[in-house]
């Protein structure tokens, strides 16, 4: 097969149909959340949980069907179906007023995210198998739509409203993104060509492959790159406003670029993982992504602990008490003296949220000494004169934050293509079954994450075990990786010395 100009041309078409749909899987995260702040819908924490997740649950769920429907009927028919069908209940989401309703057509505007299944089949289609690692990466910046719906909604939002004047003006977001997705569709059936797999398969050989573990190995990989990303495109909002006292549209810009460029990478990563192989791309992609996740445990901190005292070293009376000495009798006991200027943690101590605070990258201290004495009191030997206090106080500087998590980003990014490289490898004749199977689990991950992110933080009071979780993940996938490399570099030294016995 050679790659031709229709190759290119789907290609764009593919990517374009995707990157609209995963704009409107996301609606929810920005709508709903305006509509809540602006008091629009009272609705509670769990109700705005299930109308955020939802729509992805919905869209992972129904991928391996799809990806099954692909295989069997063509990208261009199911792709076109899937946009025309998600416009529907997106038109009829204006009218909704109450949260049965929101919640019922965000099951129906959630298939959306299920077109990515469907993309993939009929995307690799069009390429020989050593440039397919290369197109599903370009395909897979379609991951970009959910930025740009973050990027684009809350002003449109804005503008809509009237700045709030106009509180209605909101129903008009979901009608705009219907005839987004209407007119995608007639461009997309209109200018497409519908390809199928030449082996025709039954539905017990479609779905044979799913007994295999490496299938579900697979699963885990995406599960931690895409249901990461997908994760942190909601999670990170209300963590930057709450450990960082950004304003929303501040977060929601810092969100974006975390993201778009994760959405954006997934071309090159795809094309690395066609030059040097998905193995060394995955591996790479798992190792610097716990690095960063283990500079992400220490939380946002102060600390107040004991310190070194002062004890008498004689029996006396205070004759003198001061914040830098005690007198007792003719003997002087010299204080460390609490300095406010020497130490911005100890201006800030017990105030996190400065956003104009100094630049600190690591953890700060400062010791002082505090009288326990006054003056006329008559001391023992060793009885304490005045406390020590340490405090140490660790920043977390949202800069260093945002770069890590910029770099974790990256690797996600480029590790999602990598995933459905390795698919396009091993099962190149059932990428619609394995791929929609795979993106299911990966999809579930970025619905369960954010529920167990949340526990996680209920449970503990701590915002940072989210990294922590992410990173027992990634360290399991590391492990599952490193075996799977060992196996296969033994299964091809034993190809190798049976076919020396040949020769």
């Amino acid at each position: 097969m050679e790659t031709t100009n229709k190759s290119y041309r789907m290609l764009f078409l593919n990517t374009l149909a995707f990157t609209v749909c995963f704009a409107a899987w996301m609606l929810n995260g920005v709508l709903v959340t305006y509509l809540v702040n602006n008091g629009i819908f009272k609705w509670s924490p769990v109700q705005i949980g299930w109308l955020l997740g939802v729509p992805v649950l919905v869209g992972s769920i129904f991928r391996l069907p799809i990806g099954v429907l692909t295989d069997k009927f063509g990208g261009k028919w199911v792709m076109g179906a899937l946009l025309i069908f998600c416009a529907v209940p997106m038109f009829f989401l204006s009218q909704a007023n109450s949260f049965s309703s929101f919640l019922m057509l965000s099951f129906g505007f959630g298939m959306a995210g299920s077109i990515f299944a469907a993309g993939v089949a009929y995307t690799s289609l069009w390429y020989p198998k050593e440039k397919q690692g290369t197109a599903l990466g370009i395909f897979g910046v379609g991951n970009a739509g959910a930025a740009l719906t973050t990027l684009f909604a809350p002003s449109l939002l804005n503008h809509l409203t009237q700045h709030g004047n106009n509180p209605e003006g909101w129903r008009t977001l979901p009608q705009l993104y219907a005839a987004m997705l209407i007119v995608m569709a007639i461009i997309f059936l209109l200018t497409t060509e519908n390809r199928k797999p030449t082996e025709i398969k039954t539905m017990a050989q479609r779905l044979a492959p799913l007994k295999e573990m490496r299938v579900w190995r697979f699963g885990l990989y995406y599960f931690f790159v895409f249901g990461g990303i997908v994760t942190l495109a909601q999670w990170l909002l209300p963590y930057y406003v709450n450990m960082y006292s950004v304003s929303i549209v501040t977060a929601g810009i810092m969100v974006s670029a975390f993201s778009l460029p994760a959405g954006l990478i997934r071309a090159a990563g795809g094309w690395l993982s066609d030059k040097v192989g998905a193995r060394a791309v995955l591996l790479w992609v798992f190792g610097v992504s716990i690095v960063c996740l283990i500079f992400l445990f220490p939380p946002r901190m102060e600390i107040r602990a004991p310190g070194q005292g002062i004890m008498a070293s004689k029996p006396g009376y205070v004759t003198a008490v001061s914040d830098s000495e005690i007198v007792i009798d003719d003997a002087r006991f010299i204080l460390q003296p609490k300095n406010e200027s020497s130490s911005p943690s100890e201006i800030r101590l017990g105030i996190f949220h400065n956003a104009d605070e100094d630049f600190t990258a690591l953890p700060t201290s400062s010791f002082w000494q505090e009288p326990q004495v006054k003056v006329g009191d008559t001391v023992t030997k060793g009885q304490l004169l005045a406390k020590g206090f340490t405090h140490i106080y660790f920043q977390a500087n949202k800069w260093i934050f945002f770069s890590l998590i910029f770099i974790l980003g990256i690797m996600m990014g480029i590790g999602t293509a990598a995933v459905y490289k390795h698919i396009s490898d091993y099962y190149p004749t059932s990428i619609g079954t394995v791929g929609g199977i795979v993106g299911v689990i990966g999809g579930i991950g970025g619905f369960i994450n954010p529920i167990l992110f949340g526990y996680l933080l209920k449970g503990t009071g701590v915002w940072t075990t989210c990294w922590m979780f992410l990173a027992l993940v990634a360290a399991i996938c590391i492990i599952f990786q490193s075996f799977a490399i060992k196996a296969a570099k033994l299964s091809e030294a034993q190809k190798k010395a049976i076919a020396d016995k040949l020769k």
